[in-house]
């Protein structure tokens, strides 16, 4: 073959490499590390709200006292932390959201074992650096997830005795809870964000690390309804999910030999999901969250089950 033959060849060849799904996109975006949170821990939950990532309770033991009522909050433009006011339970497996100004935490366990289920609503005002309860969740559970749509606050799934298909609907304006349609797939461990007016929910578990999910179902507040969408392409739990620019991305996740690095990409539009740019550092039981059009994840076991780190890695998918 002549010498242009082969470079054309060449060509053709990577071109087709590059439009082949999950393939062009494993080069998609960029990944840098941060400050590490001052307290290493696992199991927590974690928002932006003025400009500041809040990761609040988790395991910082696995022994008694292990638990903790931790705050700390980072500021990507300083990047440093600080000790915030403590949530008012030692909890771990909440749920958190912002709304409003504030910073609403739901759900979750107490002690290191047995786990006990709360149904507790705690609302934190960042220019005070006060806690306030609020009106609890009608169902106890943890390991579940939270989103915000149309200044209410939607708490789906998590586990109590038994892995749970709930959805509850909390309005800050009455402090009142009300059921609303149940997710068709019953799961805990997984993630949920709020997208184009509805809520996704994607991935979980169903009570063990041998169980994980692919599942992605979508919930309409205007109908009340759920709908099947595409899975992702790993099943898994113990996983982080944010928004930025249209889509959806999930982050890191457990197996029962392994933590997992995978990073995806959810557009809702093609129903399509595509593999991106690892984390550096596998994890599950991590956070996440968007200030500035970069993403930090944060936190989380490198290891399944009882493992912790400080981890701050950035990710820059370059929109």
């Amino acid at each position: 073959m002549k010498r242009g033959a082969r470079h054309l060849a060449v060509a053709a060849g990577l071109a087709c490499l590059l439009a082949a799904p999950g393939i062009w996109a494993g080069v998609l975006g960029s990944w840098r590390t941060a400050a590490l949170m001052p307290l290493e821990r696992t199991e927590v939950a974690t928002a932006a709200l003025v400009g500041k990532i809040y990761v609040i309770g988790g395991f910082k033991m696995f022994f008694v006292g292990g638990v903790t009522d931790a705050v700390q909050a980072y500021d990507p433009a300083l990047d440093r932390w600080e000790d915030r006011a403590s949530l008012p339970q030692a909890l771990h497996h909440v749920a958190a959201a912002a709304l409003d100004g504030k910073l609403y935490v739901v759900g979750g366990y107490r002690h290191v074992w047995p786990w006990q289920p709360v149904a507790s609503l705690w609302r934190y005002d960042p220019s005070t650096d006060r806690w306030q309860a609020a009106k609890p969740m009608p169902t106890a559970r943890g390991a579940l997830a939270v989103a915000v749509l149309n200044g209410k606050l939607y708490a789906v799934g998590g586990m109590a005795d038994q892995v749970l298909h709930v959805n509850e609907e909390y309005d800050p304006a009455t402090d009142t809870w009300r059921e609303r349609a149940p997710m068709p797939t019953g799961r805990d461990h997984l993630a949920a964000v709020a997208l184009g007016g509805k809520l996704y929910a994607v991935g979980g578990r169903v009570g063990s690390l041998d169980r994980n999910l692919a599942v992605t179902e979508a919930y309409d507040p205007a109908t009340d309804r759920w709908e099947a969408r595409r899975p992702m392409s790993t099943a898994r739990g113990g996983i982080a999910a944010v928004t930025l620019g249209e889509r959806l991305f999930v982050f890191g996740g457990e197996e029962s030999a392994r933590t997992l690095a995978q990073t995806e990409t959810y557009d809702p539009v093609t129903d399509q999901w595509t593999a991106i740019a690892p984390m550096p550092t596998a994890r599950h039981g991590l956070g996440a969250a968007t200030v500035g059009g970069k993403i930090y994840v944060i936190g989380g076991g490198v290891k399944p089950g009882a493992s912790k780190s400080g981890l701050n890695e950035i990710f820059d998918p370059g929109l």
